[in-house]
């Protein structure tokens, strides 16, 4: 593809579009330089020498003196047959209005754009130009598109349906997020097949009313506009297969995100019992492996959320993984939950998120891939809408160490009401702006001693957790053993303090943070090692 680039009129402002050009190159376009305050009359003689696929101008001057040139030139090149060309503008928010105004123009930009949503439209224009698919409708092709880029999430359930499909309508326009998330409520997760069982005075709770198929394509259809984001939806709480089955059908589920343990008498979000939950909940798994949808198994995060300590967090993202690879799954999404539990300080988040990456990742091979998502945590979200704003910020920044392939935006309103589209969009403004500095070089994490030490420790830890549920069994098949996962809950070896009082957990360990890291520690609040806690549960369970 040929770009040429000129200031026109009398601007001599160049190196907005200079970057503009340098920026195209690198993604593939042959691209040239006429010049500053060059006449219209002149650019459209150079259009007709060079014969480019995209022309890019730019002025910074004034609004009328902009009006009058593009009056000009649009007369000239329309009495020249040049106006199938795609122009492209790039001025000042005033300039830039005027030149929205003028149909031959596909695009202006005022200066207001990230990095990531120039390269985006160069992008998209050169797929168009070779009679391509512009946005790829498969998780792993997005992410080689948007690369190195990360895709952008945020989710959405609103009290109605009709509110939630305006919403979709007004994310999918916005073209800032490639991935948005459908939110049920509880009665849709829980009984979607059994709608009899449903309490309609819960109606909307948690998220939005979807009752019927049609519901969910008229959800996904709201979708298919502006930038076509990957749709996708959370799993149910029963019925898991059936679930997975009707999110494919209808909205070409983006991927599947089931727990392994969890939305069971361990959370009390489903009354299943836990043997039997870890067994449907597998069956699922398989079911999405088997029909290519990349899968996210939500354990680890899961059990953070509880207040468990680092290694239990660790183990039981290995854990996890390790069954999505051995049921089949071949596309795998491992969500990094910062600040939980709340109070980690950020080195100490790292080093933990660092040894899960690398456990989780020491299963990928050829045929099974891993990507990366973070996300702000939700227990670390001040109610305060100001400073909300500001952990956005602070969490995307120095998640970006994890070098994510997905970042699951939170909108800063959480903690007071639902996201509608307004919110969403200005939390992923803040997102993009942090991701978009740190992507210009930060420092390693692990250049720092104290984090590469304990980055080592964690993953030491956990992996004593995962012996200690092999132990159970004999072997690493065991690790795919519904009985045997049932057992390391039931004893213990999986455990986690806010579990307490309602769960079929054991839930008799005490964790608390120490040195911005959440430790496990005994009834006087000493650090206790892995090692030895697990010694006394092995201990206890052979007695």
């Amino acid at each position: 593809m040929k770009m040429i680039g000129a200031s026109i009129g009398s601007c001599v402002h160049n190196v907005g579009l200079l970057n503009f050009l340098n920026l195209a190159r690198q993604n593939g376009y042959e691209t040239l330089y006429i010049g500053s305050a060059v006449p219209v009359e002149k650019l459209a003689d150079e259009i007709e020498r060079h014969n480019p696929d995209v022309v890019a101008m730019s002025y910074r001057l004034g609004a009328e003196a902009l009006r009058n040139l593009l009056q000009t030139l649009e007369h000239l090149l329309k009495e020249r047959g040049l106006l199938n060309k795609t122009y492209i503008f790039g001025g000042t928010v005033e300039t830039a209005s005027v030149a929205r105004t003028f149909n031959f123009i596909s695009k202006a930009f005022d200066g207001t754009e990230e990095m990531d949503e120039i390269v985006m439209f160069l992008r998209g224009e050169a797929r168009k130009l070779q009679k391509m698919e512009i946005y790829p409708q498969r998780l792993g092709e997005r992410i080689k598109f948007k690369s190195p880029f990360p895709l952008i999430r945020h989710h959405i359930g609103l009290q109605t349906l009709e509110e939630t499909i305006k919403e979709i309508e007004k994310m999918a326009d916005s073209q800032l997020l490639d991935v948005i998330s459908i939110a049920p409520d509880q009665n849709c997760q829980q009984f979607f097949f059994e709608p009899e069982k449903m309490d309609p005075k819960q109606d909307g709770a948690g998220g939005a009313p979807i009752r019927t198929r049609e519901d969910f394509v008229r959800l996904y259809e709201a979708s298919r506009r502006g930038n076509y984001p990957l749709v996708r939806c959370y799993a149910g709480t029963r019925h898991m297969v059936e679930f997975s089955r009707l999110l494919k059908e209808t909205l070409n589920n983006a991927w599947a995100a089931i727990p392994l343990m969890w939305y069971s008498d361990l959370d009390r979000r489903s009354d299943r019992p836990l043997l039997e939950a870890i067994k449907e909940n597998m069956e699922a798994i398989r079911w999405n492996g088997e029909n290519d949808v990349p899968v996210e198994v939500t354990d680890s995060h899961q059990w953070a959320l509880r207040l468990a300590h680092d290694a239990v967090e660790v183990a039981a993202a290995y854990l996890a993984t390790f069954a999505a690879k051995k049921l089949g799954v071949k596309e795998y999404v491992q969500q990094f939950m910062l600040e939980t539990p709340v109070g980690l300080s950020p080195k100490g988040d790292i080093a933990k998120m660092m040894a899960k990456r690398e456990l989780v990742e020491s299963l990928a091979d050829e045929n099974f891939k891993t990507y990366r998502m973070i996300r702000t945590g939700l227990m670390s979200m001040p109610a305060d809408l100001d400073a909300a704003k500001g952990q956005i910020g602070v969490s995307m920044f120095y998640g970006m160490a994890l070098e994510p392939h997905i970042v699951h935006v939170v909108a800063y309103c959480e903690s007071e009401k639902r996201a509608t589209a307004r919110e969403i969009i200005e939390s992923v403004k803040i997102a993009r702006r942090a991701i978009n500095v740190a992507l210009r070089g930060v420092s390693d994490p692990l250049a720092d001693p104290w984090v590469r030490s304990e980055k080592e420790r964690i993953k030491e830890e956990a992996l004593q957790i995962i012996d200690a549920i092999k132990s159970l069994g004999g072997s690493d098949e065991e690790l795919l053993n519904p009985e045997i996962l049932f057992e390391a809950v039931k004893i213990g070896i999986l455990d986690a303090p806010a579990l307490k009082g309602f769960s079929v957990a054991k839930s008799q360990v005490r964790t608390a943070i120490i040195d911005g890291q959440c430790r496990c520690v005994d009834e006087n609040g000493r650090v206790m090692s892995e090692k030895e806690r697990l010694a006394k549960i092995l201990g206890r369970s052979h007695e």
